[in-house]
Protein backbone atom coordinates (compact mmCIF):
# COMPACT_ATOMS: atom_id res chain seq x y z
CA UNK A 1 0.00 0.00 0.00
CA UNK A 2 0.99 3.64 -0.34
CA UNK A 3 0.33 5.81 2.70
CA UNK A 4 -0.52 9.43 1.96
CA UNK A 5 -1.89 12.03 4.31
CA UNK A 6 -3.77 15.35 4.03
CA UNK A 7 -2.17 18.29 5.81
CA UNK A 8 -2.63 21.92 6.79
CA UNK A 9 -0.57 23.63 4.12
CA UNK A 10 1.06 27.00 4.52
CA UNK A 11 0.16 28.74 1.25
CA UNK A 12 0.17 32.15 -0.43
CA UNK A 13 -2.95 34.26 -0.28
CA UNK A 14 -4.91 33.87 -3.47
CA UNK A 15 -3.95 37.34 -4.68
CA UNK A 16 -0.26 36.72 -3.93
CA UNK A 17 0.23 33.25 -5.42
CA UNK A 18 1.64 34.46 -8.73
CA UNK A 19 4.12 36.76 -6.96
CA UNK A 20 5.27 34.13 -4.48
CA UNK A 21 5.61 31.11 -6.80
CA UNK A 22 9.17 30.72 -8.06
CA UNK A 23 11.28 28.25 -10.03
CA UNK A 24 12.74 25.45 -7.87
CA UNK A 25 15.98 26.22 -6.06
CA UNK A 26 18.12 23.80 -8.07
CA UNK A 27 17.46 25.07 -11.61
CA UNK A 28 18.95 28.53 -11.03
CA UNK A 29 22.32 29.74 -9.88
CA UNK A 30 22.56 32.58 -7.36
CA UNK A 31 23.05 35.27 -10.00
CA UNK A 32 20.00 34.15 -11.98
CA UNK A 33 17.93 34.03 -8.79
CA UNK A 34 19.04 37.55 -7.81
CA UNK A 35 17.99 38.89 -11.19
CA UNK A 36 14.56 37.24 -11.04
CA UNK A 37 13.79 38.31 -7.45
CA UNK A 38 15.34 41.80 -7.58
CA UNK A 39 12.02 43.55 -8.28
CA UNK A 40 9.84 41.12 -6.34
CA UNK A 41 10.22 41.09 -2.55
CA UNK A 42 7.69 38.24 -2.29
CA UNK A 43 9.38 35.80 -4.65
CA UNK A 44 9.89 32.50 -2.84
CA UNK A 45 13.50 32.62 -4.01
CA UNK A 46 14.07 34.82 -0.94
CA UNK A 47 13.27 31.71 1.13
CA UNK A 48 14.61 28.96 -1.13
CA UNK A 49 17.81 30.72 -2.24
CA UNK A 50 18.28 33.25 0.57
CA UNK A 51 21.88 34.02 -0.38
CA UNK A 52 20.35 36.49 -2.84
CA UNK A 53 19.69 38.79 0.14
CA UNK A 54 23.29 38.62 1.37
CA UNK A 55 26.59 39.86 -0.13
CA UNK A 56 27.50 38.09 -3.41
CA UNK A 57 30.63 36.53 -1.92
CA UNK A 58 28.75 34.70 0.84
CA UNK A 59 29.20 30.93 1.12
CA UNK A 60 25.83 29.57 -0.01
CA UNK A 61 26.12 26.77 2.58
CA UNK A 62 26.91 29.04 5.51
CA UNK A 63 24.84 29.38 8.67
CA UNK A 64 24.02 32.95 7.70
CA UNK A 65 22.29 31.82 4.51
CA UNK A 66 20.04 29.28 6.24
CA UNK A 67 19.22 31.80 8.98
CA UNK A 68 18.27 34.35 6.33
CA UNK A 69 15.92 31.83 4.73
CA UNK A 70 14.21 31.26 8.08
CA UNK A 71 13.93 35.03 8.65
CA UNK A 72 12.41 35.55 5.22
CA UNK A 73 9.89 32.74 5.73
CA UNK A 74 8.78 34.27 9.03
CA UNK A 75 8.49 37.67 7.33
CA UNK A 76 6.21 36.17 4.66
CA UNK A 77 4.03 34.73 7.45
CA UNK A 78 4.09 37.87 9.58
CA UNK A 79 3.04 40.04 6.63
CA UNK A 80 0.16 37.71 5.82
CA UNK A 81 1.57 36.72 2.43
CA UNK A 82 1.62 33.08 3.51
CA UNK A 83 -1.37 31.76 5.45
CA UNK A 84 -1.83 28.38 7.17
CA UNK A 85 -4.99 26.45 6.30
CA UNK A 86 -7.16 25.83 9.33
CA UNK A 87 -7.92 22.21 8.45
CA UNK A 88 -6.07 19.40 6.71
CA UNK A 89 -6.70 18.72 3.06
CA UNK A 90 -5.25 17.57 -0.20
CA UNK A 91 -4.62 19.89 -3.13
CA UNK A 92 -4.75 19.35 -6.87
CA UNK A 93 -2.05 21.19 -8.79
CA UNK A 94 -2.42 21.41 -12.58
CA UNK A 95 0.28 22.63 -14.94
CA UNK A 96 -0.33 23.47 -18.57
CA UNK A 97 2.67 23.77 -20.88
CA UNK A 98 1.57 24.28 -24.46
CA UNK A 99 -0.53 21.23 -25.34
CA UNK A 100 0.72 19.25 -22.37
CA UNK A 101 -1.46 19.08 -19.23
CA UNK A 102 -0.56 17.31 -15.99
CA UNK A 103 -2.52 17.29 -12.74
CA UNK A 104 -0.83 16.19 -9.55
CA UNK A 105 -1.99 15.51 -6.02
CA UNK A 106 -0.27 17.56 -3.32
CA UNK A 107 -0.04 15.34 -0.24
CA UNK A 108 2.28 14.09 2.46
CA UNK A 109 3.94 10.71 1.90
CA UNK A 110 5.40 8.38 4.51
CA UNK A 111 9.11 8.64 5.29
CA UNK A 112 8.87 5.09 6.63
CA UNK A 113 7.67 3.84 3.24
CA UNK A 114 10.51 5.73 1.56
CA UNK A 115 13.02 4.11 3.93
CA UNK A 116 11.54 0.66 3.24
CA UNK A 117 11.74 1.07 -0.54
CA UNK A 118 8.00 1.35 -1.18
CA UNK A 119 8.68 4.80 -2.62
CA UNK A 120 11.21 3.72 -5.19
CA UNK A 121 14.35 5.60 -6.21
CA UNK A 122 16.40 5.49 -9.38
CA UNK A 123 19.31 7.86 -8.63
CA UNK A 124 22.25 8.15 -6.28
CA UNK A 125 22.39 11.26 -4.13
CA UNK A 126 25.37 13.46 -3.27
CA UNK A 127 26.26 14.10 0.36
CA UNK A 128 26.78 17.85 0.00
CA UNK A 129 23.39 18.33 -1.68
CA UNK A 130 21.65 16.26 0.98
CA UNK A 131 23.41 18.28 3.70
CA UNK A 132 22.20 21.51 2.13
CA UNK A 133 18.55 20.46 2.17
CA UNK A 134 18.84 19.03 5.69
CA UNK A 135 20.19 22.36 6.97
CA UNK A 136 17.52 24.25 5.07
CA UNK A 137 14.70 22.18 6.61
CA UNK A 138 16.24 22.39 10.10
CA UNK A 139 16.44 26.18 10.05
CA UNK A 140 13.03 26.76 8.46
CA UNK A 141 11.34 23.97 10.45
CA UNK A 142 9.44 23.26 7.25
CA UNK A 143 9.67 21.40 3.98
CA UNK A 144 9.29 23.98 1.23
CA UNK A 145 10.34 22.03 -1.87
CA UNK A 146 7.94 19.26 -2.92
CA UNK A 147 9.27 15.95 -4.18
CA UNK A 148 7.98 15.00 -7.66
CA UNK A 149 6.46 11.51 -7.40
CA UNK A 150 4.65 9.37 -9.96
CA UNK A 151 2.40 6.33 -9.79
CA UNK A 152 0.73 3.94 -12.21
CA UNK A 153 -2.44 5.75 -13.14
CA UNK A 154 -5.73 4.59 -11.63
CA UNK A 155 -9.15 5.08 -13.32
CA UNK A 156 -10.84 5.87 -9.99
CA UNK A 157 -8.31 8.61 -9.26
CA UNK A 158 -8.82 9.98 -12.77
CA UNK A 159 -12.57 10.22 -12.04
CA UNK A 160 -11.98 11.99 -8.73
CA UNK A 161 -9.64 14.48 -10.37
CA UNK A 162 -12.18 15.17 -13.12
CA UNK A 163 -14.92 15.74 -10.54
CA UNK A 164 -12.85 18.05 -8.32
CA UNK A 165 -11.41 20.12 -11.18
CA UNK A 166 -14.87 20.75 -12.62
CA UNK A 167 -15.23 23.38 -9.89
CA UNK A 168 -13.75 26.87 -9.98
CA UNK A 169 -10.05 26.78 -8.98
CA UNK A 170 -8.77 28.85 -6.10
CA UNK A 171 -5.54 29.81 -7.88
CA UNK A 172 -5.02 30.25 -11.61
CA UNK A 173 -2.08 32.16 -13.09
CA UNK A 174 0.48 31.96 -15.87
CA UNK A 175 4.14 32.36 -14.90
CA UNK A 176 6.72 34.31 -16.88
CA UNK A 177 7.79 31.19 -18.76
CA UNK A 178 4.30 30.74 -20.19
CA UNK A 179 3.30 27.82 -17.97
CA UNK A 180 -0.15 27.94 -16.41
CA UNK A 181 -0.55 26.91 -12.75
CA UNK A 182 -3.97 26.00 -11.34
CA UNK A 183 -4.80 24.90 -7.77
CA UNK A 184 -7.90 23.29 -6.24
CA UNK A 185 -7.91 22.72 -2.45
CA UNK A 186 -9.62 19.45 -1.48
CA UNK A 187 -11.28 19.70 1.95
CA UNK A 188 -14.39 17.62 1.28
CA UNK A 189 -14.20 14.50 3.47
CA UNK A 190 -15.69 12.24 0.80
CA UNK A 191 -13.03 13.30 -1.70
CA UNK A 192 -10.28 13.00 0.93
CA UNK A 193 -11.34 9.47 1.85
CA UNK A 194 -11.67 8.46 -1.79
CA UNK A 195 -8.19 9.72 -2.68
CA UNK A 196 -6.64 8.08 0.37
CA UNK A 197 -8.29 4.78 -0.51
CA UNK A 198 -7.03 4.85 -4.11
CA UNK A 199 -3.45 5.30 -2.97
CA UNK A 200 -3.77 2.64 -0.28
CA UNK A 201 -4.25 0.12 -3.11
CA UNK A 202 -0.98 1.02 -4.88
CA UNK A 203 2.00 -1.30 -4.64
CA UNK A 204 4.49 1.56 -4.89
CA UNK A 205 5.17 5.13 -5.87
CA UNK A 206 8.27 6.38 -7.66
CA UNK A 207 10.55 9.38 -7.18
CA UNK A 208 10.65 11.15 -10.52
CA UNK A 209 12.56 14.23 -9.40
CA UNK A 210 13.69 15.28 -5.92
CA UNK A 211 15.94 12.49 -4.69
CA UNK A 212 17.91 14.88 -2.48
CA UNK A 213 14.75 16.38 -0.98
CA UNK A 214 13.34 12.94 -0.15
CA UNK A 215 16.67 11.73 1.28
CA UNK A 216 16.90 14.85 3.44
CA UNK A 217 13.38 14.24 4.77
CA UNK A 218 14.51 10.77 5.83
CA UNK A 219 17.51 12.20 7.64
CA UNK A 220 15.41 14.83 9.38
CA UNK A 221 13.01 12.16 10.58
CA UNK A 222 15.87 10.07 11.99
CA UNK A 223 17.31 13.10 13.79
CA UNK A 224 14.03 14.23 15.29
CA UNK A 225 13.03 10.72 16.30
CA UNK A 226 16.32 10.34 18.17
CA UNK A 227 15.67 13.64 19.95
CA UNK A 228 12.07 12.80 20.89
CA UNK A 229 11.63 10.31 23.75
CA UNK A 230 7.86 10.41 23.16
CA UNK A 231 8.06 9.62 19.43
CA UNK A 232 4.82 8.04 18.17
CA UNK A 233 5.34 7.87 14.41
CA UNK A 234 2.53 10.35 13.74
CA UNK A 235 4.55 13.55 14.15
CA UNK A 236 4.75 15.77 11.09
CA UNK A 237 8.43 14.96 10.57
CA UNK A 238 7.40 11.37 9.72
CA UNK A 239 5.95 12.65 6.44
CA UNK A 240 7.29 14.67 3.53
CA UNK A 241 5.84 17.02 0.96
CA UNK A 242 5.05 15.70 -2.53
CA UNK A 243 3.23 16.41 -5.73
CA UNK A 244 2.16 13.03 -7.14
CA UNK A 245 1.37 12.69 -10.86
CA UNK A 246 -0.04 9.72 -12.79
CA UNK A 247 2.50 8.11 -15.09
CA UNK A 248 0.42 8.70 -18.22
CA UNK A 249 0.65 12.47 -17.75
CA UNK A 250 4.40 12.70 -17.20
CA UNK A 251 6.50 14.57 -19.74
CA UNK A 252 10.17 13.61 -19.90
CA UNK A 253 12.30 15.59 -22.31
CA UNK A 254 15.68 14.68 -23.75
CA UNK A 255 18.77 15.36 -21.64
CA UNK A 256 21.64 16.03 -24.01
CA UNK A 257 25.43 16.08 -23.83
CA UNK A 258 28.19 18.44 -24.94
CA UNK A 259 31.93 17.64 -24.72
CA UNK A 260 34.79 20.14 -24.74
CA UNK A 261 37.23 18.29 -27.02
CA UNK A 262 37.71 15.17 -29.12
CA UNK A 263 40.22 13.60 -26.73
CA UNK A 264 43.19 14.46 -29.00
CA UNK A 265 41.57 12.78 -32.02
CA UNK A 266 41.26 14.36 -35.44
CA UNK A 267 37.73 14.69 -36.78
CA UNK A 268 38.30 11.89 -39.30
CA UNK A 269 39.78 9.57 -36.64
CA UNK A 270 36.90 10.37 -34.30
CA UNK A 271 34.26 9.59 -36.93
CA UNK A 272 36.05 6.37 -37.84
CA UNK A 273 35.99 5.30 -34.19
CA UNK A 274 32.28 6.13 -33.88
CA UNK A 275 31.49 3.87 -36.84
CA UNK A 276 32.59 0.81 -34.82
CA UNK A 277 29.35 0.86 -32.82
CA UNK A 278 27.08 3.18 -34.82
CA UNK A 279 25.87 3.64 -38.37
CA UNK A 280 26.84 7.22 -39.20
CA UNK A 281 25.00 9.39 -41.74
CA UNK A 282 25.92 13.00 -42.48
CA UNK A 283 22.85 15.29 -42.36
CA UNK A 284 24.59 18.54 -43.25
CA UNK A 285 23.61 21.92 -41.89
CA UNK A 286 20.10 20.96 -40.79
CA UNK A 287 19.64 18.64 -37.85
CA UNK A 288 16.60 17.17 -36.14
CA UNK A 289 15.87 15.55 -32.82
CA UNK A 290 16.15 11.74 -32.68
CA UNK A 291 12.82 10.16 -33.51
CA UNK A 292 13.27 6.72 -31.93
CA UNK A 293 15.19 4.84 -29.26
CA UNK A 294 18.84 3.99 -29.90
CA UNK A 295 19.13 6.84 -32.39
CA UNK A 296 21.35 9.87 -31.70
CA UNK A 297 21.99 13.16 -33.47
CA UNK A 298 25.49 14.66 -33.25
CA UNK A 299 26.75 18.17 -34.06
CA UNK A 300 30.40 18.52 -35.02
CA UNK A 301 32.27 21.28 -36.89
CA UNK A 302 29.14 22.94 -38.24
CA UNK A 303 27.43 19.74 -39.40
CA UNK A 304 24.84 17.35 -38.03
CA UNK A 305 25.12 13.55 -38.10
CA UNK A 306 22.62 10.77 -37.42
CA UNK A 307 24.01 7.89 -35.35
CA UNK A 308 22.09 4.60 -35.14
CA UNK A 309 23.38 2.09 -32.60
CA UNK A 310 24.29 -1.35 -33.92
CA UNK A 311 22.00 -4.10 -32.63
CA UNK A 312 24.88 -6.08 -31.17
CA UNK A 313 25.70 -3.40 -28.57
CA UNK A 314 22.17 -3.33 -27.12
CA UNK A 315 21.05 -5.71 -24.40
CA UNK A 316 17.29 -5.30 -24.19
CA UNK A 317 17.22 -7.53 -21.10
CA UNK A 318 19.24 -5.02 -19.08
CA UNK A 319 16.97 -2.13 -17.95
CA UNK A 320 19.98 0.15 -17.39
CA UNK A 321 22.18 -0.99 -20.28
CA UNK A 322 19.41 -0.52 -22.86
CA UNK A 323 18.94 3.15 -21.98
CA UNK A 324 20.17 5.49 -24.68
CA UNK A 325 22.19 7.44 -22.11
CA UNK A 326 24.00 4.16 -21.25
CA UNK A 327 24.54 3.19 -24.88
CA UNK A 328 26.11 6.56 -25.67
CA UNK A 329 28.23 6.55 -22.52
CA UNK A 330 29.54 2.97 -22.85
CA UNK A 331 30.14 2.96 -26.60
CA UNK A 332 31.22 6.52 -27.41
CA UNK A 333 31.70 8.96 -24.55
CA UNK A 334 33.88 6.62 -22.49
CA UNK A 335 35.88 4.54 -24.99
CA UNK A 336 36.35 7.28 -27.61
CA UNK A 337 36.17 10.62 -25.80
CA UNK A 338 37.57 9.40 -22.47
CA UNK A 339 34.65 10.49 -20.30
CA UNK A 340 34.93 7.84 -17.58
CA UNK A 341 32.71 9.33 -14.89
CA UNK A 342 30.25 11.89 -16.25
CA UNK A 343 29.39 12.93 -12.68
CA UNK A 344 32.89 14.27 -12.10
CA UNK A 345 34.50 14.93 -15.48
CA UNK A 346 34.68 18.67 -16.19
CA UNK A 347 34.97 18.04 -19.95
CA UNK A 348 31.29 17.11 -20.25
CA UNK A 349 28.18 19.18 -19.64
CA UNK A 350 24.46 18.48 -19.88
CA UNK A 351 21.78 20.47 -21.69
CA UNK A 352 18.06 20.06 -21.03
CA UNK A 353 15.98 19.32 -24.09
CA UNK A 354 13.85 22.40 -23.50
CA UNK A 355 16.75 24.40 -25.00
CA UNK A 356 16.34 22.57 -28.31
CA UNK A 357 19.00 21.79 -30.89
CA UNK A 358 19.80 25.49 -30.98
CA UNK A 359 21.14 25.27 -27.44
CA UNK A 360 23.53 22.49 -28.47
CA UNK A 361 24.65 24.18 -31.67
CA UNK A 362 25.34 27.44 -29.83
CA UNK A 363 27.66 25.73 -27.33
CA UNK A 364 29.72 24.18 -30.15
CA UNK A 365 29.71 27.12 -32.57
CA UNK A 366 30.96 29.40 -29.78
CA UNK A 367 34.08 27.25 -29.44
CA UNK A 368 33.24 26.37 -25.85
CA UNK A 369 32.50 22.77 -26.80
CA UNK A 370 33.72 20.54 -29.62
CA UNK A 371 30.83 18.12 -30.10
CA UNK A 372 27.19 17.78 -29.01
CA UNK A 373 24.82 14.83 -28.82
CA UNK A 374 21.02 14.93 -28.84
CA UNK A 375 19.27 11.88 -27.35
CA UNK A 376 15.81 10.38 -27.53
CA UNK A 377 14.00 10.98 -24.22
CA UNK A 378 14.01 8.32 -21.52
CA UNK A 379 10.47 7.02 -21.00
CA UNK A 380 8.58 6.80 -17.72
CA UNK A 381 8.29 3.02 -18.29
CA UNK A 382 12.09 2.79 -18.47
CA UNK A 383 12.39 4.78 -15.24
CA UNK A 384 9.91 2.53 -13.44
CA UNK A 385 11.55 -0.65 -14.73
CA UNK A 386 14.91 0.45 -13.30
CA UNK A 387 13.38 1.45 -9.97
CA UNK A 388 11.48 -1.86 -9.79
CA UNK A 389 14.74 -3.72 -10.41
CA UNK A 390 16.41 -1.79 -7.59
CA UNK A 391 18.94 -0.33 -10.00
CA UNK A 392 20.21 3.18 -10.60
CA UNK A 393 19.99 5.27 -13.75
CA UNK A 394 23.07 6.96 -15.17
CA UNK A 395 23.41 10.64 -14.22
CA UNK A 396 21.36 13.19 -16.14
CA UNK A 397 19.03 10.63 -17.70
CA UNK A 398 15.76 12.53 -17.34
CA UNK A 399 14.63 16.13 -17.71
CA UNK A 400 11.08 16.68 -16.49
CA UNK A 401 8.99 19.56 -17.75
CA UNK A 402 7.21 21.55 -16.57
CA UNK A 403 9.04 22.09 -13.30
CA UNK A 404 7.08 22.40 -10.06
CA UNK A 405 6.87 25.97 -8.78
CA UNK A 406 8.10 26.47 -5.23
CA UNK A 407 6.19 28.38 -2.56
CA UNK A 408 2.67 27.28 -3.47
CA UNK A 409 2.61 24.58 -0.79
CA UNK A 410 4.69 24.40 2.40
CA UNK A 411 4.70 21.65 5.03
CA UNK A 412 5.49 23.09 8.48
CA UNK A 413 7.07 20.59 10.88
CA UNK A 414 5.43 21.90 14.01
CA UNK A 415 2.54 19.49 14.54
Amino acid sequence: MSVIKPFRALRPRRDMAAKVASPPYDVLNSEEARAIAASNPWSFLHVNKPEIDLPPDVDVHSEAVYQKGAENLQKFIREGVLVRDDRPGYYLYRQVMGEHVQTGLVALASVDEYDRGLIKKHEFTRQEKEDDRVNHIKHLNAQVGPVFLTYKHQPVMDMLVEEITAAEPEVDFTSDDGIRHVVWPVFDETHIQGITQVFSSLDAMYVADGHHRSASASRIRAMRQAENPNHTGEESYNYFLNVIFPDNEMQIMDYNRVVKDLNDLTVSAFLEAVEIAFDVRRLGKNGFKPMERHSFVMYLEGEWYLLNAHDDIIDENDPVGRLDVSILQENLLHPILGIGDPRKDSRIDFVGGIRGLEGLQKRVDSGEMAVAFALYPTSIDELMAIADAGKVMPPKSTWFEPKLRSGLFIHPLDD
